[in-house]
């Protein structure tokens, strides 16, 4: 059973276009969908929810009786959650710091409702989804637990494939996606931004030592940029998997809520095919 990522190192590049493609491409397959705070491969994937459980954060709380306002959870809070000796749980983050260095043992980190996750079932198979609450955190730790539970339906269905649409960026829920996958397919796009959030996540997969592959979507936008990410790619030893052309039929196909290699056999999903090629031959 392989893993399979698609990162970008910023939202808006195509990712969940590709991973829906490749969903609807690939055989003996498990979707999880670990862009858990904005996700939306279910906008393409139209799934039906079979199970549904909370996902269980945590708060930091003051016990007033025990607490003597020493002052040291405020000093020590960088997210400013104290104030007054009270705990504001909308700014509190969970890290748990203002209970480790109270000396009265006044704070305890209780358990709270941070969002939900989804065992779902498509016409392309298993997909493993979750919806963060509005402002909470722990989002790594989300994923976590979706990866966990697209591995375990993989194993049982003796799936070959674990394909999972990732958050942007490089931060701590990118982490989480790209840990124990075999390749990491990294989109990105000819502007300038795009070249350095390609270098950035990038870096990240070379550090945790995941295999990449880069597909430039929308390449022929700016031939100058696309040239770039090429040289950038060569420079690294990171191979390119393929390059999508613009094409206002991606933009239809969201629009019916379908995959663009189900709507439309024109030059976008040949390329997204040779791509989902490339990749199962890495």
């Amino acid at each position: 059973m392989k893993q399979i990522v698609v990162i970008s190192g910023k939202g808006g590049t195509g990712k969940t276009v590709i991973s829906a493609s490749f969903a609807s491409l690939a055989e003996k397959k498990v979707m999880a969908d670990c862009d858990v705070d904005a996700a939306d491969l279910h906008l393409l994937l139209h799934p039906t929810v079979k199970e549904e459980y909370d996902f269980l954060g945590k708060v930091a709380r003051i016990d007033q009786e025990r607490c003597t306002q020493c002052g040291r959870c405020q000093e020590v809070c960088r997210f400013e959650a104290i104030s007054d000796f009270t705990i504001d749980p909308v700014s509190c983050e969970g890290c748990g710091v203002c209970a480790y260095v109270c000396p009265q043992k006044a704070i305890e980190m209780v358990e709270d409702v941070s969002g939900k996750w989804f065992v779902s079932e498509t016409k392309y198979g298993p997909l493993v989804h979750a919806k963060l609450g509005i402002a909470e955190e722990n989002s790594g730790k989300l994923v976590s637990l979706v990866k966990q539970k697209a591995r375990q339906i993989a194993e049982e269905e003796g799936c070959e494939f674990i394909i999972i649409d990732g958050p942007p960026g490089i931060g701590c829920p990118v982490i989480a996606s790209l840990s124990g996958v075999d390749v990491a397919l990294i989109v990105s796009e000819p502007t300038l931004s795009g070249i350095h959030d390609l270098e950035r996540v990038a870096g990240v997969a070379h550090h945790f030592g995941v295999r990449s592959l880069v597909c430039i979507n929308k390449y022929d936008l700016n031939m100058e940029n696309s040239q770039q990410i090429e040289e950038f790619c060569q420079s690294h030893g990171i191979e390119i998997a393929g390059k999508i052309p613009f094409d206002s039929t991606v933009t239809e196909a969201m629009v019916c809520g379908k995959s663009i290699v189900e709507y439309s056999d024109g030059k976008v999903s040949r390329r997204i095919k040779e791509v989902w090629e490339k990749v199962k031959e890495v």
